[in-house]
């Protein structure tokens, strides 16, 4: 009679590897990832290892140990080597790194969420990692280039044409020639012909001067940027000229958030809240007529108290109320920049944790990735802007570009 044991294996060998720490499992996973070696090994010289046979090819002459990181930990890991030849598990490590790509990808995706080398360090410590310098989490986030300038190189013919297209520049800091310089990362966002946000492109410049956004400029219409009918951006000298060298037809509407800061700067400080609700009006209004009377009303009101003010205003007239050219109902997306704000924001997250950048590439490896991620997230949500309203605004009158942009274009070109 055949008595039932009392032992459930299946059982004890959950509860076993419950209870197992840490250092049991990298125990266990090494023996596993050595006995499979040393099988491939045999495998590769015709026969089992002390095993004498005329089918043998080569011969084993001991091993060379290798730290391979993983999620379980740093393992020692036992190469077998072989008398003629060599021999190397292709399928498991890659040549000259010691992480695994699985650890590889989770570490170059903390460096894309901003986390610190430091922290970093702390984090792999905990998965039973030695160590990971500055220099290994560098190679790791490298596996980002490849995706980031496939981003920044594609066309744009197919997604366009892009109604409206918005610029703004982040200044960066960077280690040149033994010492920290200032960079500005020029990024453009735009709406597609489907009604979705795209991040356009990001190149990094010496300066914000012209010849830098009018390289940018021309590489975005080179790619196939078309169809812009507004271009939203601060006051930027070199920019609005670039802007009209490089998108004919298309009107500026000078950001409203920058060109209040820019007044406040005429303004004594004591008037500044009675021009700062007369400013404020003028946005307020339903349509396009009653925009254009209340700027009149409102520079009348200051020219009496205020005529600095109130030139200052009336100069920029052309420049701030592009906007009314537009359908009523999509004024809030296009008179600022603000809606990139968040963009900026999520930028500076980011890059604030690493402080300064080692070259260049780094800046475009990190902020690149960061809006290649941002990018999807746009392209999965819901339209920024109706195919109906687009469809108007393509049809919108926009004469007075030619005249709004001639000086810019002068200037360009002198």
């Amino acid at each position: 009679m055949t008595v039932n044991t009392s032992i459930d294996p299946a059982r004890l060998l959950k509860e076993q590897l419950a209870q197992a720490s840490p250092d049991l499992l990298r125990e266990l996973l090494a023996t596993f990832i050595n006995t499979l070696l040393s099988a491939e090994a045999d495998a590769v010289c015709g026969a089992e290892y002390g095993t004498s046979t005329p089918d043998r090819v080569n011969r084993r002459n001991g091993y060379r140990y290798r730290d391979f990181d993983t999620r379980a930990g740093t393992l020692d890991v036992a190469i077998p080597k072989l008398r003629q030849g060599s021999y190397f598990p292709e399928w498991l490590l890659e040549r000259r790194k010691r992480a695994e790509r699985a650890l590889t990808s989770v570490v170059a995706t903390c460096y894309l969420l901003g986390v610190s080398t430091r922290r970093m360090d702390k984090l792999v410590a905990s998965l039973g990692i030695t160590s990971l310098s500055k220099s290994q989490v560098s190679e790791m986030a490298k596996e980002l280039d490849a995706h980031v300038e496939q981003f920044r190189t594609r066309s744009l013919a197919e997604a366009g044409p892009f109604t409206f297209v918005a610029a703004d520049a982040l200044v960066l800091k960077v280690r040149e020639g033994g010492r920290v310089v200032p960079v500005h990362a020029l990024i453009a966002t735009g709406v597609n012909a489907d009604g979705h946000r795209e991040i356009l492109g990001i190149q990094v410049t010496t300066s914000e001067d012209g010849a830098g956004w009018l390289a940018f400029f021309r590489d975005l219409t080179a790619r196939g940027l078309s169809g812009v009918r507004l271009v939203t951006s601060d006051a930027h000298r070199g920019l609005t000229a670039a802007i009209a060298a490089t998108m004919a037809g298309a009107a500026w509407q000078r950001c409203r958030t920058h060109y209040a800061a820019n007044l406040m700067s005429a303004t004594p400080k004591s008037s500044w809240g009675w021009v700062k609700a007369l400013l404020h009006s003028i946005y307020d209004q339903p349509d396009a007529d009653a925009v254009h009377a209340q700027f009149d009303r409102v520079v009348d009101a200051l020219a009496e108290k205020l005529p600095a003010v109130a030139d200052h205003l009336d100069g920029a007239r052309a420049d701030i109320l592009a906007f009314t050219a537009f359908p009523k109902e999509i004024w809030r997306q296009i008179w600022s920049n603000n809606p990139n704000e968040r963009l900026n924001r999520e930028i500076r997250r980011r890059t604030d944790v690493v402080g300064i950048f080692p070259d260049r590439a780094s800046v475009i490896r990190l902020v690149g990735a960061v809006l290649a991620e941002q990018h999807d997230e746009w392209a999965e949500g819901r339209r920024y802007l109706g195919l109906d309203v687009l469809a108007r605004s393509q049809a919108a009158n926009t004469a007075t570009d030619e005249e709004v942009n001639a000086p810019a274009l002068q200037t360009t070109t002198a």
